[in-house]
C-alpha cells in the first residue's frame, strides 16, 4: 500500500496522506482529515525548495487543516492548554497556507505560464484560507497579528491570481483600521517588510516588492485612507459598463463590491474631515453606478459636507427618481434648501413631494415631512413686510406644525416649532405651553432651551432666563448662541462686568473653532483636525442677523446686498473684505459688535469704537458696522456723524429697522421731528410689534404736539413692551435635530 513502508521507501506516502486527507476534508469527516495530516507529519516538515505542483499540494493541505480544525470545533472536557495549543495550531495552519498560496502564485506569474493569457486560478481552498487567516486572529483576540498578517498578505508582490482577492484584503483591513483600532492602540507598519535580502533567504515566504521610495503610512488615517484608495481603484478597474442582460449578475457584483468600498471612504473621510477626497470619488463611481440610487445618496451627501448644496439637491433629486416610495431624498432636499440655499419655496415643495410619498407609502411617521412643510412657510412668512402676507403664511406654518404634532406627539422637534410659531405670532402662553412640552420630551436640546429662555425673558422673568442658559451651557459649552444671549440677559440686568465677560468669552469659544479655518492651519499630519464639540453648534445661523431684530426680511435682505457689496467691493482694495470662509467671518464680525454694545453699557465709547473697527476690517460695507459706528457717535453726542452712518446703513438695507429707529431718534434730537416721523412710520409699517419704534415715535408725536397720536403710540409700546423678549425670536437658529 502506499502509505505503508513501500510507499516510504519510494517517497510517495506522505503524498498519498495528503491526497487522502483532501478526499477525507471533500466527505465532511474532519477527525480522518486531521489523522492523515498527522501521519504525513505535516508540522514538521522542513523548509526546502519545491516544484509548483507540490507547492500547490502543500499549500492546499495546510488550509484543510485549519478548515478541519475549526470545522471541527473544540473537543469535549479538553483543558484550557489543549484548547490553546489547538487554537495556535489552525492559526499556523492558515498562516502557512497563505504563505505557501502565494509563494505559488508568484512563481506561476514569474515561471513559463507567465506568458499564457488565462491567469492560474488560486482555488476556492486557498482563497478561503487566504481570507480566514486573519479573521481567526481576529476571533482569538489577537488584533495587532491579524492587521501584520493583513498587511504581509497585501505587501506581497501582486499575481494575476490575487487581483481580485487583493481588493476584498485591502477592503477588510480598512474595516478592521475603522472599527476595531482606536488611535491609542495603533501601531504603524514597521519595516519588516523590507526586501528579503535585509532578513535572510525564506524559502516558504511570498516575495515582497523592494522598491526604495515605497510609501510608509504614518498613522492610522493615513493607512486607513491608503487601503481605500487602492480598493477603489481595483473597484474601479472591474467594474462593468455593459447594461446588457448577459452581464447582469457580474455588473450587480462589481457594483456590490464598489458600493462596499465607497461607504467604508464615507466614513473615514468624514472622520478625518476630507470630505473633498470623498466627492472626488463618487465623482468616478457613477461613471458605472449611475442607477444606484445609494450612491447617488452618498454623492449628495458629500456636495453638501463640502458647501456645494445646490449640486446635492439636484443629486438626491436624481437619488429621489431611482427610489419613487422612499421619501428620505425629499427631506434631505428641502433641509438644504432651508438651511444653505435661501430657496425656501422650493423647499416647501421638496416636503411636499416626501409628504405624499409618505401617505402613498402608509408611513406611521409622516410627522417630518409635515415638520418640514411648516417649517417653509414659518420662513416664507418672515420673509414679508406686508402683514396680510405675513399673516397668512403663519396660518399656514402653524397648521403644519399642528398636523406634525398630531402624527407624532413624541417628536420633540415638532413641538420645539410649534412653540416658535406661536412665539412668532405673539401668543406667548401657547408658545410656553409647547416648549415645556418639547424640553419634557427631550431635555438636552440646545435651541429649546434657548426658546424657553427668551419666552421667559418675554414674561419678564430675566434671572430665571439667565439661570437657564448658564446650565444649557454647562450641557452646550461651545453653542455661540447661548453665550450672546447671555450677555444680553446680563446687560439687561445692569451687570455690564459680567456682560463682558460673557462677550469676551465668545470671542475665545470662535478662536477656538474657527480660527485655523482663516489661517489655513487646520491640518496635522495631512488629516484635519476636528472639535469632538463642534456637533452641539448650528453652523447655519448661529448669532442671528442684528437687524433681524424685527422681522426676518430684514436679514434676508440684508445678507443678500452684502453678499452682492462683497463681490462689488472685491476690486477696491481699501473695502475689500478680509478673505476666508464667510460664515466663520459674519459670526466675527457680531461678536465684536456685541462687544461694542457692552463697552457703550459700561460708557466706554472709545472701546465700543475699537471694537466697530475690528469687525471693519472683516467687512466694512456690513450694515450692520455701519450701525453700531452710528451707535457710538449717538453715545457720545455726535449727532451728524451719527446720522450719516445710520442713513449709511439703511442705503444698504431699507428693511433694517433698528437702524431705522435710531436715524428717527437722531432726527428727533436734532430737532428735525417731520424726518423723524416719516423715517419711524416707515419703520412701523415694516415692523408693527417692535416696541421701541412705538416709543421713538410717541416721543416725536409729542414733540410735534399730535398728543392724542402720541398717547395711542406710547399705549402700543406699552402693550408691546409686556411680550417683548431680550432677543427677538428668529435669533433662535433653524434646527432639524
Amino acid at each position: 500500500m502506499v502509505t505503508g513502508e513501500d510507499g516510504q521507501k519510494a517517497g510517495i506516502a506522505l503524498d498519498a496522506h495528503l491526497l487522502l486527507a483532501k478526499l477525507a476534508y471533500a466527505c465532511g469527516t474532519y477527525d480522518e482529515v486531521l489523522e492523515h495530516f498527522t501521519k504525513a507529519e505535516l508540522n514538521s516538515l522542513s523548509e526546502k525548495e519545491l516544484t509548483p505542483r507540490s507547492l500547490r499540494i502543500l499549500a492546499e493541505s495546510y488550509a484543510i487543516k485549519g478548515l478541519s480544525l475549526e470545522n471541527q470545533g473544540p473537543q469535549k472536557g479538553s483543558s484550557r492548554y489543549k484548547l490553546a495549543e489547538r487554537e495556535s495550531e489552525m492559526i499556523t495552519s492558515f498562516e502557512r497556507a497563505a504563505d505557501l498560496g502565494l509563494l505559488y502564485l508568484q512563481d506561476q506569474d514569474s515561471g513559463t505560464n507567465a506568458i499564457v493569457s488565462e491567469p492560474r486560478r488560486m482555488g476556492a481552498i486557498l482563497e478561503t484560507a487566504l481570507q480566514r487567516a486573519p479573521i481567526v486572529l481576529i476571533k482569538a483576540g489577537k488584533l495587532q497579528e491579524a492587521i501584520e498578517r493583513y498587511r504581509a498578505m497585501l505587501t506581497a508582490v501582486e499575481t494575476k491570481a490575487t487581483q481580485i482577492l487583493r481588493l476584498t484584503l485591502a477592503r477588510q483591513l480598512a474595516e478592521v483600521l475603522l472599527r476595531g483600532v482606536s488611535g491609542t492602540i495603533y501601531t504603524p507598519p514597521s519595516t519588516t517588510t523590507l526586501p528579503r535580502s535585509a532578513h535572510g533567504k525564506k524559502l516558504w515566504k511570498p516575495r515582497k516588492y523592494t522598491s526604495r521610495n515605497q510609501f510608509m503610512p504614518r498613522n492610522q488615517p493615513e493607512e486607513t485612507i491608503l487601503l481605500l484608495l487602492i480598493s477603489e481603484s481595483l473597484a474601479v478597474r472591474d467594474a462593468v459598463l455593459s447594461v446588457s442582460p448577459e452581464f447582469r449578475d457580474v455588473r450587480s457584483h462589481t457594483i456590490g463590491n464598489a458600493t462596499a468600498v465607497y461607504d467604508l471612504l464615507a466614513l473615514a473621510t468624514v472622520r478625518w474631515g476630507l470630505a473633498s477626497l470623498l466627492h472626488q470619488s463618487f465623482e468616478k463611481a457613477l461613471k458605472f453606478t449611475f442607477g444606484e440610487q445609494h450612491v447617488w445618496r452618498q454623492y449628495a451627501l458629500s456636495l453638501a459636507s463640502t458647501g456645494n448644496h445646490a449640486q446635492a439637491v439636484r443629486a438626491l433629486t436624481e437619488s429621489s427618481l431611482l427610489v419613487p416610495m422612499d421619501p428620505l431624498p425629499c427631506l434631505m432636499s428641502a433641509r438644504l434648501c432651508y438651511e444653505h440655499l435661501g430657496r425656501m419655496q422650493e423647499g416647501i415643495e421638496h416636503a411636499q413631494k416626501a409628504l405624499k410619498k409618505e401617505v402613498k407609502g402608509q408611513s406611521l411617521r409622516p410627522s417630518r415631512a409635515q415638520l418640514l412643510v411648516g417649517i417653509g412657510w414659518q420662513q416664507i412668512a418672515l420673509g414679508f413686510t406686508l402683514r396680510s402676507e405675513r399673516e397668512k403664511y403663519h396660518r399656514q406654518a402653524l397648521d403644519a406644525f399642528e398636523k406634525a404634532v398630531q402624527a407624532d406627539p413624541n417628536d420633540h422637534l415638532s413641538e420645539f416649532y410649534l412653540a416658535l410659531q406661536y412665539a412668532l405670532t405673539h401668543d406667548i402662553p401657547s408658545a410656553m405651553v409647547h416648549i415645556q412640552t418639547a424640553l419634557a420630551l427631550r431635555a438636552e436640546h440646545a435651541s429649546s432651551l434657548q426658546l424657553f429662555a427668551l419666552l421667559l425673558t418675554a414674561n419678564r422673568r430675566h434671572k430665571e432666563a439667565l439661570a437657564v442658559i448658564e446650565d444649557a451651557l454647562m450641557e452646550f459649552p461651545d453653542n455661540l448662541s447661548l453665550y450672546q444671549l447671555k450677555a444680553h440677559l446680563e446687560l439687561h440686568l445692569n451687570d455690564g462686568e459680567k456682560a463682558l465677560n460673557t462677550a469676551q468669552t465668545l470671542l475665545m469659544k470662535w478662536k477656538e473653532l474657527y480660527e485655523t479655518q482663516l489661517s489655513g492651519e487646520s491640518t496635522v499630519d495631512g488629516i484635519e483636525k476636528h472639535s469632538d464639540t463642534r456637533s452641539t453648534i448650528h453652523h447655519s445661523s448661529q448669532l442671528s442677523d442684528r437687524d433681524s431684530s424685527s422681522v426676518h426680511a430684514a436679514s434676508i435682505s440684508a445678507s443678500r446686498i452684502e453678499q452682492a457689496l462683497s463681490e462689488a467691493a472685491s476690486s477696491l482694495s481699501s473695502l475689500s473684505p478680509r478673505q476666508g470662509p464667510q460664515k466663520a467671518l459674519v459670526l466675527q464680525i457680531r461678536i465684536w459688535l456685541l462687544m461694542s454694545d457692552v463697552y457703550l453699557a459700561l460708557d466706554q465709547p472709545s472701546e465700543a469704537m475699537n471694537c466697530v473697527q475690528e469687525a471693519a476690517t472683516i467687512n466694512i460695507l456690513s450694515p450692520q458696522v455701519m450701525y453700531q459706528r452710528g451707535q457710538v457717535f449717538l453715545h457720545q453726542n455726535q449727532l451728524n456723524e451719527a446720522k450719516q452712518n445710520f442713513l449709511d446703513a439703511v442705503s444698504v438695507n431699507p428693511y433694517f429697522t433698528d437702524a431705522l429707529r435710531a436715524l428717527g431718534e437722531t432726527y428727533h434730537l436734532l430737532e428735525q421731528p417731520r424726518l423723524a416721523e416719516k423715517v419711524l412710520r416707515d419703520a412701523v409699517q415694516i415692523d408693527p410689534n417692535h416696541a421701541h419704534l412705538w416709543f421713538t415715535l410717541g416721543q416725536v408725536l409729542e414733540k410735534l404736539n399730535d398728543f392724542e397720536a402720541a398717547a395711542d403710540s406710547m399705549a402700543s409700546a406699552l402693550q408691546l413692551e409686556t411680550h417683548c423678549p431680550v432677543l427677538p425670536f428668529t435669533t433662535v437658529a433653524l434646527t432639524f435635530e
